[in-house]
């Protein structure tokens, strides 16, 4: 029997970064191949992998092929108010900075965490995780990696994040230099707040946009939310405003496309991925700005 025909290898725009999660169902040497085959140049790691993999063959794998590690998702989750869970994930913290630089990327992204147990404090919660922030801020410096703080739409703040706006997540980090914590900035997340634009100019001014991420916003938003990520151009999600609006904002880096999606996890990964290029390009791409 003939083997179906693989899909064509798009031209990835020199400023595409695949995140990992966006085609998890390919092993990391297959993720890296296809990048290869696709003149990706950039992609976004996830911790459990890479670990399963191997931290040191996965960085060898990487550097070998040419790629570069945008980012490495994720750290976080420091809210918690008793002492031994702070120092687990403060711990556990460390152990990703550390891993972060042994895959040579300069971005750890932090997902802060949701309340603990029992707890309705938010403003508490927060100010946890800029106490801890506090603690891991000069670890990473030490290392050559800076914390992004990742504000998450407000659907998470129960259970994934207290910090729900880029305002919130500015002024965690305002009180670090700029080269040691500042923000990652997802369009699924912040895609709905009118205030964004005016956070993205202070962001840009104080050189605190550390990573930028795409997946569009679809309804009705599957069981659970989390896997819901929309194809970009499915959804409401003004991609080449959001281009323009970080631009404006003195963003230069690259840009991962980070989709969280079920039904793209059960399609083959080099189609989705292939896809994904396309519809990047159609987009983001300089006609669509």
């Amino acid at each position: 029997m003939t083997p179906p025909p693989q899909p064509q290898p798009p031209a990835a725009p020199a400023d595409f970064s695949i995140n990992q999660m966006t085609v998890k169902q390919l092993a990391l040497p297959e993720l890296v191949a296809a990048c290869a085959d696709f003149g990706i140049r950039g992609v976004g790691l996830w911790r459990e992998p890479v670990r399963e993999y191997g931290v040191e063959a996965a960085a060898k794998l990487v550097r070998d092929a040419g790629l570069t590690v945008t980012t490495l998702c994720r750290g976080g989750f420091l809210t918690a108010a008793e002492p031994a869970e702070r120092a687990r994930a403060l711990a556990d913290n460390r152990a990703a900075v550390d891993e972060a630089a042994a895959l040579g990327t300069d971005t750890l992204v932090l997902v802060c965490g949701g309340l603990p147990p029992g707890d309705r404090d938010l403003p508490a919660a927060r100010a946890r995780v800029g106490t801890a922030l506090a603690e891991l801020a000069p670890y990473a410096a030490a290392r050559g990696v800076r914390l992004a703080v990742e504000p998450l739409h407000p659907m998470y703040a129960a259970d994934r994040s207290v910090v729900s706006t880029l305002a919130q997540a500015l002024a965690l980090a305002a009180p670090f230099p700029a080269e040691r914590v500042g923000v990652c900035v997802d369009t699924y997340h912040l895609w709905w707040d009118d205030t964004v634009p005016d956070a993205l100019v202070r962001a840009g001014a104080a050189g605190r946009l550390h990573a930028f991420q795409l997946a569009d916003w679809t309804t009705p938003l599957p069981h659970g939310a989390l896997t819901g990520r929309g194809r970009l151009g499915d959804g409401a999600v003004d991609f080449p405003r959001w281009r323009r609006l970080m631009a404006a904002a003195g963003y230069a880096g690259p840009v991962e496309v980070e989709l969280f999606n079920e039904e793209l996890w059960a399609q083959d990964g080099r189609e989705v991925l292939a896809e994904t290029v396309r519809r990047y390009a159609e987009v983001c791409g300089p006609h669509a700005c």
